[in-house]
């Protein structure tokens, strides 16, 4: 780990998503310093094949190294099934936070023992997933689905439209036919849309959002390296894109709750260049 305290912390996702998790880390840790790339170039990830989103990772990876990141955050979930144990390998010497679908919570918590996940394809069939609910899901009906379409209305900002609503509708209304009682977001764009998917659940039904607990874990290792930013005043964050910096600008004050200057990279073979 880069151990200079005001070097940033490197978070990075498909597209808009990883905001969620920085948004939690902005509560946690405000005196950080952040890099964020999103890659619009190649939204979403969770239909792609495993290895192009490992290579996607690798490149994002090596760009932020270059930038100073002291620290790497994982904030896509499809990324962090396809690639969190080969950038381990790949970069020893690189702490790395990534994201794992919450079964056990949610396991330890259904009183139905009935527990829906939403994720995408990719997040499913990775091991990482099928090895979470082995270890923690005994006893307890999992119900999956995949929502199709649903990043991509979250990219646009479409929180609470028709379309956002239609998808939900049908991924959750089979789930509380079968007596769920907690939902799991197995996606970093998804907790942007959980007021719809309370209302849409009802108050009886428990939505479990990964974020804060990836921001403790990112604060943990920080503080276990001697790595924490302790300046007062309030961090930098700086925000890139591989597709439309313009969009990516104006969906911030919606989805992160402050304003910024978006900058555009682009891929190179497999590289990331200004």
């Amino acid at each position: 780990m880069t151990n200079t305290s005001s070097n940033p912390i490197g978070v990075f996702d498909s597209g808009v998503g990883g905001l969620s998790v920085l948004r939690a880390m902005r509560t946690l840790m405000p005196n950080e310093n952040v890099i964020f790339f999103g890659d619009q170039g190649h939204v979403p990830y969770g239909p792609r094949p495993l290895e192009e989103v490992r290579a996607f990772s690798e490149g994002i990876t090596r760009w932020l190294l270059d930038e100073g990141a002291k620290l790497i955050v994982v904030a896509c979930n499809t990324a962090s099934a396809a690639a969190l144990t080969y950038l381990r390998e790949t970069f020893p010497d690189v702490k790395f936070v990534g994201m794992e679908p919450a079964v056990k919570p949610a396991a330890e918590w259904t009183r139905s023992r009935v527990v829906g996940v939403l994720a995408t394809p990719a997040t499913f069939q990775g091991a990482l997933y099928a090895s979470v609910v082995e270890r923690f899901a005994n006893g307890v009906d999992i119900l999956q689905n995949t929502c199709p379409g649903l990043v991509q209305e979250i990219e646009k900002g479409n929180l609470d439209g028709a379309e956002t609503r239609r998808i939900l509708e049908s991924a959750l209304r089979p789930m509380l036919e079968k007596k769920v009682d907690t939902v799991v977001l197995g996606c970093t764009h998804y907790p942007f849309v959980i007021p719809l998917i309370e209302r849409i659940v009802g108050e009886s039904v428990r939505v479990i959002d990964p974020a804060p607990s990836v921001a403790k874990q990112v604060e943990r290792l920080l503080e276990a390296n001697g790595a924490r930013n302790m300046s007062s005043s309030r961090g930098r964050v700086q925000f890139y894109t591989s597709g439309d910096a313009v969009a990516v600008e104006s969906l911030l004050p919606k989805l992160l709750g402050e304003s910024g200057k978006v900058s555009r990279l682009t891929w190179d073979g497999g590289r990331l260049v200004r």
